[in-house]
């Protein structure tokens, strides 16, 4: 009951945004058509559905690889490293998938009954990607101030972890993946990897993450990066966190969503904010008619996060 109070302060919070009325100028992409998946397709994401659940644990936890199911379901995974308070600074956790000669980064998402994340999720100005984590970057490149600081909290000792596990293993492939707050950093880290590790093949699968980057002026970087990687966000029915923050807010999603309908229906949405009715934009057209549970992943949705919050 905590958890589910603490969410619903944070939505009413809100809430007083994501009802305003949208800036006269704002263009929504086209209406493009959306692909289903195959069952086969949608069996590909239980590994990392796996990964991203696993970084709500600890990181004595994740650094054993003793995490309950979260753990055993990847049973070959090599940790290298982990980290973070779970208040301050998100967990955090990097190791070795042999199965996917890819090294893994888990990033924690927001634990409600935590203050500080719940604070930085309510933040809403933009802010200047760091200099100092994104060398050569305009300053005219921003993305939400809350995420950007939750990502630079770790940024340094990933990237460490990261490059040790690439050395170790003789690899060029890294997989970043998280869940809600954990989505929005891997997002962030997606971008800064391929900067501070060039030619690196990167590919980012998150779970009902919120809108990370800032639409004008943006667009250029946004393109940088989804053609450095491979971009999937997986939205759960009516999760209503992948709608905030508002795009009359100049907030934005890269590309890459797919929308979980029902156990059996997922659908592929091309564009980075596909407004057609079978994608999360369409489907939850504004937060009255989104679902906080969904968010969670208590339904019983095969491959889905599921029960993110406890570890």
């Amino acid at each position: 009951m905590a958890v589910l109070a603490s969410l619903l302060l944070l939505f009413a919070q809100l809430a007083i945004v994501a009802f305003a009325a949208p800036v006269a100028n704002h263009t929504l992409e086209a209406r493009q058509s959306v692909s289903t998946l195959t069952t086969a397709q949608i069996a590909g994401y239980k590994t990392y559905s796996w990964y991203a659940s696993a970084a709500y644990c600890s990181p004595a936890s994740t650094l054993a690889w003793n995490c309950g199911t979260r753990c055993s379901s990847n049973p070959r995974f090599v940790p290298i490293a982990s980290g973070g308070n779970g208040v301050s600074i998100q967990y955090w956790y990097v190791g070795y998938d042999p199965a996917l000669s890819s090294i893994i980064v888990g990033y924690q998402g927001t634990d409600p009954s935590k203050i500080l994340p719940l604070v930085t999720d309510a933040k809403l100005d933009f802010e200047p990607l760091r200099p100092a984590l994104f060398p050569g970057v305009s300053s005219s490149v921003q993305t939400h101030n809350g995420f950007g600081d939750a990502h630079a909290a770790s940024a340094t000792a990933v990237l460490s972890a990261v490059r040790t596990g690439l050395s170790r293993y003789s690899i060029n492939r890294v997989t970043l993946t998280g869940h809600s707050l954990g989505g929005a950093i891997a997002i962030i880290a997606t971008a800064y990897l391929s900067i501070q590790i060039p030619g690196v093949t990167l590919r980012t699968i998150t779970y009902g993450s919120p809108r990370v980057r800032g639409q004008v002026g943006n667009q250029a970087f946004v393109d940088y990066v989804n053609a450095r990687s491979v971009m999937n966000r997986i939205n759960n029915k009516d999760d209503i966190v992948p709608i905030l923050p508002g795009r009359f807010l100049n907030y934005g999603h890269t590309e890459g969503e797919i929308h979980i309908i029902n156990s059996n229906a997922w659908v592929s949405c091309p564009g980075q904010d596909n407004t057609n009715a079978q994608c999360t934009i369409g489907y939850v057209p504004n937060i009255a008619e989104g679902s906080i549970l969904d968010h969670l992943g208590t339904c019983a949705i095969t491959y889905y996060v599921g029960k993110v919050l406890r570890c």
